[in-house]
């Protein structure tokens, strides 16, 4: 009769189920913590990011003035009525022409374009057009009578600029190409700004950039702050690049993944413990090691093999002996050896160096020349 000593399928699934309902829940309650815990909006100019190219320094000074900041990455909040709000649009993402019109017709008192493209200028700023770009970071003065201009003063400029029509207020240039315009579209203002960098965290407190900043966005107390991301399938020219190949969502789903690993493996390491030492049940001798893998290259013909492994070890004893360099040449070594032994150069060199053996006779002289051969060396 044969005794099974493995678990069964019951056995197994009372054995796991604990550990395995833990690691559940530890898991969920992670997914819910990184749900609840994220920011809604990421990458440049986002409002939630800390980063040196984010505007997390700008949303907070925004609402240290009573502004209600609503960040979003989804173009159905830029779409909802906004009447008496504002909704600035930040420079990402891709909208297609329908995306402005309906951005567009949503009632918004306020917009703001930051660093916008031809299609939103056509639908939401129309006279005003792109004409080149500023590369380096300067300051310069507003240049205009534009009351939020005026107050804030010089402002550090950089990126895009644009040309505009002879009604809007346009700033920071040099007359034809400027770094920020308003211009009024009905009953909506419309401020383009060129120069997002001077919004960031990093370059905020420079010159009169959080002025600027403030007064020109902070104008009603709801502020809706939109980053475009990729919802349209347009595929006519723009600024900006194709959709992601990996949708932001997937990193919720990678960092639960990640934790489940970790606990899984610090569970599993807890249980394994540390290596235990233990002695063999049995003592295998130098001389068995020997003969089994003799029979091995007898049974597979293996001459070559066996011819290699005869000579390698003779010519290690013959090294030793005779102080030789381990990576002599053949004749070196030849003519060394002859020279103490006294033995022909040319058999020496076939014994040590020659081809293999072509039957077991061969063999079997081959290694009983290498035999005496070692033996001299050993008892000269």
């Amino acid at each position: 009769m044969s005794t099974s000593v493995g678990r069964s399928v019951g056995e197994s699934w009372r054995v796991l189920r604990t550990p395995l309902l833990v690691t559940g829940l530890i898991v969920l309650a992670a997914i819910v913590v990184l749900i609840a815990t994220s920011a809604r909006t990421s990458g440049p100019f986002s409002p939630d990011s800390t980063e040196s190219d984010g505007a997390r320094a700008l949303a907070a000074l925004l609402k240290n003035h009573n502004v209600d900041v609503h960040s979003t990455e989804t173009l159905d909040d830029a779409v909802q009525p906004g009447e008496g709000k504002v909704l600035i649009v930040g420079p990402a993402g891709s909208l297609d022409r329908p995306d402005w019109e309906r951005i567009a017709n949503a009632g918004w008192s306020h917009l703001v374009l930051i660093r916008p493209g031809s299609r939103a200028l056509e639908v939401l700023a129309p006279g005003v057009q792109q004409t080149g770009n500023t590369l380096a970071s300067r300051s310069r003065e507003p240049g205009c009578d534009l009351p939020a201009a005026v107050k804030a003063g010089t402002a550090t400029v950089s990126g895009p600029t644009y040309s505009a029509p002879s009604a809007a207020a346009a700033c920071y240039g040099d007359g034809i190409n400027n770094t920020v315009i308003r211009v009024e579209v009905g009953d909506r203002i419309v401020d383009v700004i060129g120069t997002p960098t001077s919004f960031t965290n990093e370059q905020l407190a420079d010159d009169g950039n959080a002025a600027l900043a403030l007064n020109l966005i902070g104008t009603h107390q709801d502020l809706t702050w939109y980053l475009p991301q990729f919802e349209s399938t347009d595929t006519g020219t723009g600024d900006d690049s194709g959709a992601p190949l990996i949708p932001p969502d997937v990193r919720y789903i990678a960092w639960a993944l990640a934790f489940a690993v970790l606990v899984v493996a610090i569970w599993r390491g807890r249980r394994l413990g540390p290596v235990v030492a233990e002695q063999l049940p049995v003592i295998v001798h130098a001389s068995e090691t020997t003969e089994g893998r003799a029979r091995l290259y007898r049974r597979s013909r293996a001459r070559d093999r066996a011819a290699a492994a005869l000579r390698e070890s003779a010519l290690a004893q013959l090294h030793k002996a005779h102080g030789i360099p381990r990576r002599a040449d053949p004749s070196a070594v030849v003519a060394t050896v002859a020279a103490r032994t006294g033995w022909d150069p040319a058999m020496l060199y076939e014994m040590l160096y020659g081809l293999p053996p072509l039957t077991d006779d061969a063999l079997m002289s081959l290694s009983d020349e290498l035999d005496i051969l070692t033996q001299e060396v050993r008892h000269p």
